[in-house]
């Protein structure tokens, strides 16, 4: 039932993501940087962790649970580093999700060969 769940929050948000795409004239970068920033103002805001609790990964998957990551990194720099843990503890915490993607998308170029448009 956990996968169910984590897949029907994660369409959810996936699907009103598309709706804002559709309906306004927000380039997707700038739907992008929404998501990120919603995500670390609702981890500020308490709401984002009991959320993930009961949704699963099908919150934490996508931007917005990037930006909570986030938000989480900096104020665990904070505590540890003072001003300088402001700078250094997003990317401490999300370094293993961004390495991740890098590396995984360089795989998949060397597999498929993108053509450049």
């Amino acid at each position: 039932m956990d996968y169910v769940k984590a897949f029907l929050v994660g369409g959810l948000i996936c699907s009103l993501v598309q709706i804002l795409m559709e309906k306004t004239k927000l380039m997707p970068g700038r739907i992008m940087v929404l998501l990120v920033v919603s995500g670390t103002v609702l981890g500020f805001f308490g709401v984002y962790d009991p959320f993930i609790e009961w949704a699963g990964d099908g919150a934490a998957v996508p931007l917005l649970g990037f930006g909570n990551t986030l938000f989480k990194g900096v104020k665990e720099g904070l505590k540890e580093d003072g001003l300088l843990g402001l700078f250094k503890g997003g990317f401490t915490a999300s370094a293993a999700g961004i390495s991740g993607a890098l590396i995984f998308g360089y795989l998949a170029s060397l597999i498929f060969k993108p053509k450049m448009k």
